[in-house]
């Protein structure tokens, strides 16, 4: 199991042509979507995202209007107020929440997410291997990219190549 974020991102980049490969290798044949699931939740199980956090560094976190209600009430303030301090609009993904470049999602401290009991769905589901919106298969779209920072994604997408004989493309 690599959880060494060096590697992982170095790694991640070095097999992004092969795990791409992968997710049009899954689209092409049938697999038993629950046992990659059960692989996902096994590695899931194994890595402590609090000892990470590199995805509420790394990433961009998409909310809806119902992770708005809910994060604004959770904080005693104003839908707007909160639109305001806490979110941006982006072109490519819409209603994101601010971030720096440095420390990440503007809810991260240290480790920790300061909202985590009323986190928005996006982080709810992440890396969504397991759950999330869509099928197994369609969340895979996604997968290549997360693969250079998540360790979760990238030891699953190593037992997935594995498990359905397409490491090497």
């Amino acid at each position: 199991m690599v959880t060494d974020l060096v590697q992982i991102r170095r790694l991640g980049e070095k097999n992004l042509t092969e795990n791409q490969k992968l997710r049009v290798h899954l689209k092409r044949h049938t697999f038993a979507e629950k046992k990659l699931k059960r692989i996902a939740e096994q590695i899931e199980e194994q890595i402590d995202c609090t000892q990470c956090a590199n995805c509420c560094r790394v990433a961009t976190t998409k909310i809806t209007d119902r992770d708005v209600e809910r994060l604004s009430k959770f904080l005693g303030m104003r839908t707007a107020e909160f639109l305001r301090d806490y979110t941006v609009r982006t072109e490519e993904e819409g209603l994101v929440l601010k971030r720096d470049e440095e420390t990440g999602c503007v809810f991260l401290s240290g480790n920790l997410c300061t909202v985590y009991e009323q986190r928005p769905v996006t982080c709810e589901n992440f890396p969504h291997l397991v759950k999330g919106a869509g099928s197994f298969v369609s969340r895979m779209w996604e997968m290549p990219d997360r693969a250079t920072y998540c360790p979760i994604v990238y030891n699953a997408m190593e037992a997935f190549k594995e498990e359905t004989g397409s490491r090497g493309g």
